[in-house]
Formats: C-alpha cells, structure tokens, sequence
C-alpha cells in the first residue's frame, strides 16, 4: 500500500493528495453527523392514532400562538387619554358668540325708527329671524351641531339684553363647570342631562328661553378627555413585543403514544419539522460549518507538519481508519442507546482514537483527533433531547482521550498500554463520580454500579483495542510502532540471532553502536529507540563474508592482506546493500533497511583507495565510495557517525578523554565537510550536542581501570 501511496503522491502532486484526502474525511464526518441528526422525521396523517410517543427534537417558536398571545396583550391594554383644559373656555367663548348674534339681530331692529304696526313688528321679526339663521348657520354643520328652532330664536330675540346677558352667563357658567373635570366620550350623553337639569332648575333662567338654553347647554358639552391615539399605540407595541414568544421546547412531547393526530397536533409537528414530508437546511448547513472548521484546522496542522509528504499522507491515511472505526462505534452504541434504562454511550472506549494515533503518528495529531472524536460524539451520541451536543459525553470523552495521549510514550510496550488503559479507567471513574453529583438526579445502586463499571471498561477496552488494531495499521500502512521496534529488539530474532552466531564481533560492535546512536538521537529529540534496533541489523550484510571484516578476525589472518584492493573494496562496500537485501527478504520495516542501506552514505573507503593509489595513481575517488544513498534522516546520520566512531575508538590504544574527545570531532567534522548530512535535517546546534553525548558515553565505557595488585604465590 505504501508504494501505491507514494505512486498516487508522484501522480497527482501533494498538495491535491493531501486535499482530497481530507475532502474524504470531511464527507466521512458529514455522513455520519448528518444520519445522526436526521433520523426524527414520522410518518403522520390527520386524525389518525399516534404509533409513537413523539418528543420535539429542537426548540422552535410557535409563531401562531405567540400572535394569539399578542393580541390578548394588547386587547388587555386600556387606552391612554389626554385632557383638552382648554374646552371649557373655548365652548364658553363658543356660546358668547351665538348669544353675540342673537343681540346682533336685535340690534337691526332697533335701527328701525318710529312706530310700527303689528304687521311691521311681524316682519322686522322674520327679518331678524332670517339674519339670526343664516350666522347660526354654521353651528349647525358638524354632527354636534346646535340646531336650534325657529320659536327658540324667537324666544332669545324677545328677552331684554340684560336678561339676554344673564342667559349667556348662567349656561356658558353651568358648561364650563362640568367641563373643568375630565368627560370622555362616552360619558358625554350623561354630562349633557346634568348640564340640562342643572339649566332646568337655574331660576335665573325664564320659562321661555329654557328650551333654547337646554339645547344650547347641550351642545356645550363634548369630551375634553379623548384617547391619546400616538401614545396608545405606542403602548399596543410595547404589549406586543413585551410578549415572551411561545416555544415548543426540545424534549417536550407533542402527542403520546395512541393519542389522536389532530389539526393543532399536527401543526406543531410540522413546525417542528418533524413530518417526512418536511426538509429543513439548517441542521444540514450547521454540520456543514462544523465540518469546514475540523477540516480546514486539519489542513492547517497537515501543512505545517515537518515530516515527510509521504509521512503526512500516511498520518491523513491513519487518521481517516481511526476516526471511521471511532464513528462506527458511535453509529452502533446510539443505535442501541434507546433499548436500555441506562445510558450505555459511557462504553465507548475514551481513548482508543487517541492513543493509536499517538503511537503511530505525534501528540499534536492526536490531541486534535480526540478533541474531534470528542466533539463528534456530542452530536452522534445525543439522547434525552438535549440542546446541540450531549456535553457530558464530549467532556466524558475529551477527558479520557486526553489521559491517553499524554500519559502513553511512542515507546510503550504492551504492558504498558494496559497500564495506561487502567490510568485512563480511573480518569472516566473520576468523571463519572463527577456526573453522578452534579446531575442532581436519583440513581439506585445499580445504576451507580453500571456507571462506575462502563467507565472501566472503557478504559480497558481503549488499551484492548489499540493492541489489537495497532499490528493491523503497520501492516496496512508500512507503520513502524513502538511495539514492532520492540518486538524487533528481542535477541530471540531470527536474524539477530544470525548475527550473534555468525558474526560476533559485529554483535556486540551493533550492540555499542547502539548504545551511542540511542543516547544521542535522545538528546536531539530524534527517535533513539528506532536507531537502536536499527543499529542492531545495520550490519547484517556482514554475515554473508564475515571473516573479512576486522572485528571477527578472531585468531585469523587477515584475508585482505593476501587480496588486491580492488576485491576487498568490493567486499567492505557490498556489506550495506547486501544487509538490505537480506532484510527486504525477511519482510523487516522500510526503515530498518533504510539504515542498513544508508549508515555509510557515500563515504570513502580511505585504507583499500590509499593502498590501490600506492600503485595506480590514476584511480578514481568515486570508485571507492560506497553506493550511497546518504543519511535521509537524524537516525540514519546520527548511526552513520556512532558507526565510524565506535569503530575508531575500539581501535584506540589506551582511550582517554581527551583522545577521545578529538577523535570524535574529528570524525563528525569528517562526515560533515564530506558532505554526508547534506540530505537530512541535523543543525550545527544538534551536531554539537551528538559529540557531547558520544563523548561522555564512550567515556563510560572505556574509563580507566584501576589496576589490582596481583596474589602473591
């Protein structure tokens, strides 16, 4: 798979790889969210019986009701009013006026001199009668008019012009009195017979005009307190926004099981969207965004990775398996979740997502990918109706997934898997405790019980799966874990075994190599256990012609001694790729051979290249340098270095620190000007530290002895 992968890479370029891969996971998560949250929609009709008890699955306003709720607000609203305290003037001044034409028309009368018979005092009345009519006209035009007959005209033209003052006086009086308290509209027919029975019973009033004065009291009086339209409706608005809408609420049942699906049950169902011929975008887009955010810091943390592009297409492909399976677990448990009285999603394994990526991939990675799983659970694994996400999942999830990646190392074994299981079983426990307090909720003890022991059995089931899945993904992806580079390590190995029989000397030059490569990658954050194992085959080749190399020439000639340069070049500088070769065949990690095939890069073999130089100066360099390729990465480098110097140093007559120190410098330098850390990412800084370190540990090793006496004889 590893090679159609880097194939796929070559094709289509890195950057399109990489961004299908997580257009991939993106439609990976959107499936699964979308069938989660999607599946609530029922098969109703009109007054037909319920086959289920259905619950809202979201909170939705009722728009019909909170309009209903509006309106009995504002018909509960009385009306604001205004008092007019200028009416009683102005209805005063109103009367002086007609009184003003009555004594107008008089007036022409009086401009008639001389005496007058009965038919000429009969028309000079008609006369004024006319005048009268015509100013009084328009009094008469509104619908509170004053309509007055002609014998009440009559009847003012004939009182004297005192007792016409004293009239005016006593009803614009008796109107302005009942106009000086508020009168609304409806109070106006009983304020006008108080005014007419106050101008009845007024004895400064004659007889004959108290028709003209009842009518033209009447008419005085109109409401002086009317509604304040402005005011009112601005108080209708407040009532109506001041209403709380009404909500069908998430959770809240809408028709029991067996009960009659009539029209209002039906309207709230479908408005909240809960019928199977309603489809509703929003939960459709919110899952979008989501998806885009995951996706999009996804890219971000792909891109700025430093590894490889075929490592972070590996740690795309890791992730995609992981989160499947992770999602698939989910799918299963919510699709059971409703058979049981209690909430069975706290067996989910917390930490599974989480570890097998720490373990395959980095901490950064997975501390995303369970933040991920945590937040997916929240939506897949809803029940109860809860708002948005079931947050003691996620936090149930997050919290056990972070107590996995950080408590398990890239180089944990087996047991200590288990172990970490059992810290992350403790860590849900805890969680659990925390859950069962805060929810304010009764349980009985079995249900406790249940709690506390899905808790632990996520644990274990985290630390069981990873076991079990981790040899799967090495095989499916050319993964090297831990566990595999420990497994490697073992001296019951087939080819270590090989290797220790055949070739001893290069068994424990391996073995000290080892020691230097280990402690330095270590030093320099590189991968110490990798360049350990890997320094144990790194020289495998050498089983195929051991006894031409000098650490098994064990009470033996040297057999190069009696052969030309040009053989026993071709002999030392066989040895790598032979060994990778030999590993290839045995089916061992690609980074295994990588060493084997790099820890020489392109050096020169200086002794062989020297002695042929003796009697051929012409001969190329190049002819006695190894095939190459040079170091790829900090490992290879670093075994390359530990290789040559414990070489050197096992070659020393009497190592002191100081010699030892120089020729490790020397060797390094050496490497460096030579070229052979061209092709990896070793800084100056961390060259310094890889001397230091090979430095104090070749000190331990070949520290002066004290020299004992020996037994006298």
């Amino acid at each position: 798979m590893v090679s159609r992968i880097r194939a796929m890479i070559e094709k289509t370029g890195f950057k399109v790889f990489s961004l299908a891969m997580i257009v991939l996971i993106g439609i990976i998560f959107y499936s699964f969210y979308y069938s989660s949250v999607n599946d609530d929609a029922y098969n109703v009709e009109l007054f037909q019986l319920s086959e289920d008890t259905i619950r809202s699955s979201k909170t939705v306003e009722d728009s019909v009701k909170t309009e209903l709720e509006k309106q009995r607000a504002a018909s509960e609203l009385a009306p604001s009013y205004k008092f007019n305290d200028e009416l009683a003037a102005n209805q005063s001044a109103v009367i002086a006026s007609l009184f003003e034409y009555v004594e107008d028309a008089k007036n022409l009368e009086a401009e008639n001199d001389g005496e007058t018979s009965a038919e000429e005092e009969t028309a000079d009345m008609q006369d004024m009668l006319t005048e009268l009519r015509e100013t009084t006209r328009l009094m008469e035009t509104n619908d509170n008019g004053l309509r007055l007959t002609d014998d009440m005209l009559r009847s003012l033209l004939s009182l004297p012009e005192e007792r016409l003052d004293t009239v005016q006086q006593e009803i614009a009086g008796i109107v302005e009195e009942n106009l000086s308290s508020p009168v609304r509209e409806q109070e106006v027919g009983a304020k006008r017979n108080e005014v007419e029975q106050s101008i009845l019973n007024n004895e400064e009033i004659p007889a004959s005009v108290l028709q003209a004065a009842v009518t033209i009291g009447r008419f005085g009086i109109l409401a002086n307190e009317t509604v304040d339209e402005e005011l009112t409706e601005a108080q209708l608005e407040q009532a109506r926004d001041s209403v709380e809408p009404t909500k069908i609420l998430q959770g809240q049942v809408l028709v029991q099981e067996g009960q009659v699906i009539d029209r209002e049950v039906h309207r709230q169902l479908e408005l909240a969207g809960m019928t199977e011929d309603q489809t509703d975008l929003k939960p459709a887009l919110g899952l979008l965004l989501f998806v885009l955010i995951a996706m999009a810091i996804l890219w971000i943390i792909t891109h700025r990775s430093h590894e490889t592009e075929q490592k972070k297409t590996i740690a795309l492909l890791v992730m995609a398996v992981v989160i499947i399976i992770s999602l698939t677990l989910m799918k299963l448990l919510s699709l059971v979740n409703g058979n049981f009285d209690v909430d069975i999603t706290f067996l989910f394994p917390t930490a599974l997502a989480g570890m097998i990526v720490r373990m395959l991939i980095n901490e950064r990675t997975a501390l995303f990918v369970t933040i991920l799983i945590a937040a997916s659970a929240g939506i897949m694994l809803q029940y109860d109706y809860s708002p948005i996400m079931q947050m003691e999942t996620v936090l149930y999830i997050l919290f056990g997934g972070l107590a996995g990646v950080y408590l398990i190392e890239r180089d944990d074994r087996r047991a200590r898997l288990l172990q970490t299981s059992l810290f992350v079983a403790i860590v849900n426990s805890l969680f659990i405790g925390f859950y069962l307090l805060i929810s304010q909720s009764q349980y009985d003890m079995a249900e406790v019980g249940y709690y506390f022991a899905a808790a632990v059995i996520s644990g274990l089931l985290s630390g069981a799966l990873t076991i079990g899945l981790l040899p799967f993904f090495e095989w499916a992806f050319g993964l090297l874990s831990p566990m595999r580079l420990i497994e490697l390590s073992n001296p019951n190995h087939p080819l270590l075994k090989k290797i220790l029989t055949e070739t001893p000397g290069t068994y424990h030059h391996s073995v000290m190599v080892a020691n230097l490569a280990d402690a330095s990658c270590e030093a320099i954050g590189a991968n110490g256990l990798l360049a350990r194992v890997g320094c144990y085959y790194h020289d495998i080749g050498k089983t195929k012609r051991p006894q031409y190399f000098i650490e098994n020439q064990v009470n033996i000639a040297n057999p190069h001694d009696s052969l030309p340069p040009q053989k026993s070049r071709d002999i030392i500088l066989s040895h790598g790729a032979q060994g990778a070769e030999v590993l290839r065949k045995h089916k061992m990690p690609k980074e295994i051979i990588d060493i084997a095939d790099q820890h020489h890069g392109t050096s020169l073999l200086k002794y062989f290249y020297m002695k042929e130089k003796e009697t051929n100066p012409e001969v190329r360099e190049e002819d006695y340098r190894y095939a190459g390729p040079k170091p790829q990465t900090k490992e290879n480098a670093v075994i390359m270095a530990a290789d040559s110097i414990e070489a050197a140093v096992r070659s020393m007559k009497d190592p002191t620190s100081e010699k030892i120190k120089k020729l490790v410098n020397a060797i390094i330098e050496d490497k460096l000007k030579d070229g052979q850390f061209d092709e990896c990412d070793l800084t100056m800084k961390e060259l310094k530290t890889i001397k230091h370190v090979m430095c104090e540990t070749l000190n331990g090793i070949f520290h002066s002895r004290i020299e004992y006496p020996k037994d006298d004889e």
